[in-house]
């Protein structure tokens, strides 16, 4: 699975670990991710993220 990286604060989203603090399973791909999951360190939505090839 690709990870995802914000384009505001580099946070990367690494689907292996997910975001546990948000209750997101590791496994759970970034497309799978909720419509109102945010960037858990500066709060920008999902069309904030690029994939990183």
């Amino acid at each position: 699975m690709a990870k995802w990286v914000c384009v505001v604060c580099a946070y990367v989203y690494d689907p292996a670990q997910g975001d546990y603090d948000s209750g997101i399973a590791p496994g759970t791909a970034f497309l799978d991710l909720p419509d109102d999951w945010v960037c858990p360190l500066c709060g920008v939505g999902k069309d904030q993220f690029e994939e990183v090839e």
